[in-house]
C-alpha cells in the first residue's frame, strides 16, 4: 500500500513540475495599452480586439511587405563612436546581440506583387530606431540604389530621432539624406514614406517628411519634439490627439492612414499608378 501511495505522490509531483514548465514557456498575455484586454497580439503584432498597433521589428515588417526572394543590402555598415561617448560602445554591442542587426536599420531590394522596389525600415528595438551615422549612411545608400536602378523607394520610419551619443555627426545625417532625396526626386523617382509609432526628432525633420506620398499607421506619434516639451515651451495646452496620425491627416501632413494589415495592398496599388522607368525594366 505504501508503494502505491508513493507512486501516486511521485506522479503528482512530476505533473506539477511539467505544468510549471509549461506556464513559464507561455507567458500570460499583457493588457492591451489601448483597450485593456489581456489578449495575445497576432502575427502582425496587432491587438485582435481593438487593432492597436504594437511595435514590430524591421525584418518582420519587410518580410510582410516584400515578395519572397528579396536581397538584404548594406548590412555591414560600421557603427562609430566619434565622441567616445561613455558606455556607447557597450550599448551598441548589446543592441547588436539583442536585434541581430548591425545598427537600427534593415534595407532590402525585392518586389511587391511583382514590382521591384528598394525598401528600408528602422528598427525600434535598436536604441529606439535612432539615427546615427550608420543609419544615415544606410538610408542614403538605399536612396542612391533606388536612383541608380530606377526603382521606387519605400522607407518605414520608427524612430526617436537623431542619436545623441553621436552629437553633431548624427545631425549631419539629416542634410545628407535630404540631399540624396533631392537628387532622387529630380530624377523622377517615387518615394513612399511610411510613418509609424513613433516618428520624431531628426528623422521627422529629414527624410521621413520628404515622401512624394506619406502614409501613416493608425495612432502613430509623429512630430519633432514631444508634446510635453512643446507645452512647456509655448505655455499652452495642446489640442486633443496632437501629433497623432489622425491629427496630422486632418491638417494635411499625412496623405492617408493605412492599418498594418492593409499596407502591402495599399503600396502595391500606388506602385501601379507610377510607370516603371527604363532602368528598372
Amino acid at each position: 500500500m505504501d508503494n502505491i501511495f508513493s507512486a501516486f505522490s511521485n506522479r503528482r509531483r512530476v505533473l506539477e513540475a511539467l505544468n510549471n514548465i509549461h506556464r513559464k514557456r507561455i507567458p500570460a498575455a499583457k493588457p492591451c495599452p489601448s483597450c485593456g484586454q489581456a489578449v495575445a497580439k497576432n502575427a502582425l503584432h496587432l491587438c485582435p480586439k481593438c487593432g492597436h498597433h504594437y511595435a514590430i521589428s524591421a525584418r518582420l515588417r519587410l518580410d510582410r511587405l516584400l515578395d519572397e526572394g528579396s536581397v538584404t543590402l548594406f548590412e555591414d555598415i560600421p557603427s562609430r563612436d566619434p565622441l567616445d561617448f561613455p558606455g556607447y560602445g557597450e550599448k551598441l554591442s548589446l543592441m547588436r546581440t539583442k536585434t541581430g542587426l548591425n545598427d537600427a536599420y534593415c534595407v532590402r531590394e525585392g518586389a511587391i506583387a511583382g514590382r521591384r522596389v528598394v525598401a528600408a525600415a528602422l528598427e525600434p528595438e535598436f536604441m529606439m530606431g535612432s539615427m546615427g551615422t550608420a543609419v544615415g549612411e544606410a538610408v542614403t545608400r538605399a536612396i542612391e540604389r533606388a536612383h541608380k536602378s530606377g526603382l521606387p523607394l519605400i522607407i518605414f520610419s520608427a524612430s526617436g530621432g537623431a542619436r545623441m551619443q553621436e552629437g553633431m555627426f548624427s545631425l549631419m545625417q539629416m542634410a545628407k539624406t535630404a540631399a540624396a532625396l533631392r537628387a532622387f526626386s529630380d530624377g523622377g523617382g517615387l518615394f513612399i514614406s511610411i510613418l509609424t509609432n513613433p516618428t520624431t526628432g531628426g528623422v521627422t525633420a529629414s527624410f521621413a517628411s520628404l515622401g512624394d506620398i506619406i502614409l501613416a499607421e493608425p495612432d502613430a506619434l509623429i512630430g519633432f519634439a514631444g508634446p510635453r516639451v512643446i507645452e512647456q515651451t509655448i505655455g499652452a495646452k495642446l489640442p486633443e490627439g496632437f501629433q497623432r496620425a489622425e491629427f496630422q491627416l486632418a491638417h494635411g501632413f499625412v496623405d492617408a492612414i493605412v492599418p498594418r494589415g492593409e499596407m502591402r495592398g495599399a503600396i502595391a496599388r500606388l506602385l501601379k499608378l507610377h510607370p516603371e522607368t527604363e532602368a528598372a525594366k
